[in-house]
């Protein structure tokens, strides 16, 4: 056996409650027997609740997950044994407030069938990364009372120098550790040398225990000179003094450091694991087993058959109890941890959980009657006592007071619950119940802080947003403005280098009506060449008919054209007859006079299209440019038109010139879609607003 330390260090304060652990070690540990049904909570730990991830009715083995962790800080749940989901429902759950919460309710089968396992023997062949994703998916957390998960704390940011083994189990009555190390001290150095190497191979691996367990300490030396592990682990007994359990105060016993206030261990190079969890680590590890069973206390002299026992997670209060011999009538109250850091249980259909270390049934004689709190007397006594080296006293007055600046501080968050102040108050105050409620509108305080600030950085981005669009629409406004700005100026600078639209209009005038009218024989010429084509197509339009088949469902469509080309036959037929009836007759020649009035009447003409070209021409000067645009658009939808139904008349005819005309349809639509990207350049702010 490793021999003691020369130098341990002391904390500050502490006291020396009876111990009362004797009763719960008369025999080895015990496995508990199977409940009728298992109550699983989602949220056996600090962070996040697991997410369920099994339904009613689902058949589950030994160690399946049946909740999955949400986020870092959290871990799943596993099935405890084979069975059946038979519900998944808000049941009391062990906590100070006796409050409902979500559980998966397991009904065993009795068949103990376990999912496929992987024992992991040569871990020392693995990357710690690997180990710490199993330890994670295992769902261990610590088991001393913290409930941190496990895999969090051995991935800490700085290098770590020490590791402690928390085995000091301070609190009266608790035995569950000092049991685990007589029977399973070998499994334990296993565990610490897992951790060792995850954590880098520390300089120190301390196991810190207090003298008070002579057979633990005896076991861990006999397993340390048995077992060749490649981590040199040494054995610290301290003295029995609550609470050298706390982790601050164990580390300060080992190393002589005080970790400050507001720092993690981690930060000085500790790390600090319980010696349960540690247990469940080798057997994650090696044995390839989530965490489904936890060794428990049950002590307190309403049971008749006090011990310790291994008990699978989620069993009733009250299956274990009875199995320790639970009488009722001789309870005084029923406390769920040790006297000093532990709370009332109001309804043993509470299930146990991961952190249950201890089950007190306590008589009258060890917790008496509620006591009524006498005024504080200033002894000082809670200041002497109290292992964090804080003011009690001030604390207490400022809980009472909800003065919370004066709580921060004065460090109300560095204290640990131990209880000793209240348990030498000579006024038999409750000071830490005042510190935990304190505690938790503290924290309520924060989360609604958080949700505040939240919420405002919400309402802070969508104005940004509001304000960033409302400056890219200026920005586009400002665009359109200078583009029909430039559209402007490029008209106007056009207009001033060529003559005005009014000259164009009136010279384009008198241009038609000097033209020549078309002689008798041109015209003659014209018609002739109309009922030549005329025929041509009704040719073809019949060729087509006649090759097409009866059953054709074009068919129609073709003797449709047949009979729409032999009218316009006859047409050009009859307008040739016409015009040859009325040249053959004889005309006497012009007049002086009829030649005067012809002249009269071209003159009207001219003088009728120079007044339309000036009215026009005026028109276009008052539109703007936008309503120019629109205008010319018109006329174009108009050509578009009958190009459309000049193609339409072609593909029905089958006409030669059937590309040319599909041309001239594609040319007018690319200048209507040009004409409308102008349009849409010049339109008022307003209409794009509108739309």
């Amino acid at each position: 056996m490793n021999q003691p330390r020369q130098k341990i260090w002391n904390f500050h304060g502490g006291i020396h409650p009876p111990e009362n652990k004797a009763q719960s070690l008369q025999g080895g540990i015990a496995p508990a027997s199977l409940p009728e049904r298992l109550v699983l909570p989602l949220n056996q730990h600090i962070g996040n609740p697991a997410e369920v991830t099994v339904k009613p009715g689902d058949k589950v083995l030994k160690g399946q997950k049946i909740a999955e962790a949400t986020g870092l800080v959290s871990a799943p749940v596993h099935a405890p044994t084979s069975g059946t989901i038979t519900g998944i429902e808000d049941h009391t759950i062990a906590h100070p407030s006796g409050l409902a919460a979500p559980c998966i309710i397991l009904r065993p089968d009795g068949q103990e069938q376990w999912i496929e396992r992987q024992s992991r023997e040569t871990y020392r062949q693995q990357q710690p990364e690997e180990l710490l994703n199993l330890i994670r998916e295992a769902g261990i957390i610590g088991m001393g009372g913290a409930g941190f998960p496990s895999a969090v704390k051995l991935n800490p940011t700085h290098k770590i120098n020490t590791l402690i083994i928390n085995a000091a189990e301070c609190e009266p009555y608790i035995t569950a550790d000092d049991a685990l190390i007589r029977e399973r001290a070998a499994d334990i150095l296993r565990g610490i040398d897992i951790l060792a190497y995850i954590l880098g191979e520390p300089a120190d691996i301390l196991i810190g225990i207090e003298d008070n367990k002579p057979e633990a300490i005896t076991a861990l030396g006999a397993a340390i000179a048995e077992n060749a592990v490649e981590s040199a682990i040494e054995v610290v007994v301290i003295p029995t003094k609550y609470p050298s359990g706390g982790e601050k105060q164990l580390i300060q016993i080992l190393t002589g450091q005080e970790v400050p206030s507001g720092q993690l261990p981690s930060e000085l190079g500790i790390v600090c694991q319980n010696v349960g969890s540690t247990h469940a680590i080798y057997r994650a590890i090696c044995q390839g087993e989530p965490l489904l069973s936890r060794i428990t206390t049950v002590s307190g002299k309403a049971c008749s058959a006090p011990g310790n026992f291994e008990v699978l997670i989620g069993t009733p209060v009250a299956h274990l109890l009875a199995q320790a011999g639970f009488e009722e009538t001789h309870c005084q109250r029923l406390i769920m941890g040790g006297p000093m850091m532990g709370f009332t249980l109001n309804n043993p259909k509470a299930p146990v959980i991961k952190t249950t270390n201890c089950l007190l049934a306590a008589d009258h004689t060890e917790s008496p009657s509620e006591v009524i709190a006498q005024a504080c007397i200033r002894c000082g006594h809670c200041a002497e006592a109290c292992p964090a080296s804080l003011l009690p006293q001030q604390l207490y007055w400022y809980a009472r007071a909800k003065d919370y600046e004066q709580l921060a501080a004065h460090h109300l968050p560095d204290c640990i619950e131990c209880g000793a102040c209240a348990y030498v108050c000579p006024s038999d105050i409750p000071l830490v119940q005042y510190y935990r409620a304190a505690k938790g509108e503290i924290r309520l305080m924060n989360e609604e802080a958080i949700a505040s600030d939240r919420a405002r950085q919400r309402f802070e981005y969508h104005q940004q947003r509001i304000e960033r669009t409302e400056q890219e629409k200026a920005a586009k406004r400002e665009a359109r403005k200078k583009a029909a700005a430039e559209a402007k100026t490029k008209t106007a600078n056009a207009q001033s280098a060529t003559p005005t639209a009014q000259s164009d209009v009136v010279q384009a005038a008198l241009a038609r009506v000097s033209v020549d009218r078309a002689t008798p024989e041109q015209t003659l010429a014209r018609l002739e060449r109309a009922v030549s084509a005329a025929q041509s197509r009704l040719e073809k339009a019949k060729g087509k008919l006649a090759a097409s088949d009866p059953d054709d469902n074009k068919r129609g469509a073709l003797e449709a054209a047949v009979e729409q080309h032999r009218i316009d036959y006859e047409n050009a037929t009859k307008k040739l007859a016409q015009h040859k009836a009325g040249a053959g007759q004889t005309k006497a020649p012009a007049q002086p006079s009829d030649q005067h009035q012809q002249g009269d009447i071209a003159a009207d003409r001219a003088a009728l299209a120079i007044q339309k070209a000036q009215q026009k021409a005026e028109q276009m000067a008052q539109m703007s440019e936008t309503e120019k645009l629109k205008n010319q658009r018109d006329g174009l939808l108009k050509r578009l038109d009958k190009a459309r139904a000049r193609l339409e008349d072609a593909q029905a005819s089958g006409d030669d010139n059937l590309d040319a005309f599909a041309n001239a349809v594609d040319k007018l639509e690319a200048k209507l879609q040009q004409l409308d990207v102008e349009l849409t350049a010049t339109a008022p702010e307003s209409t794009e607003e509108q739309t």
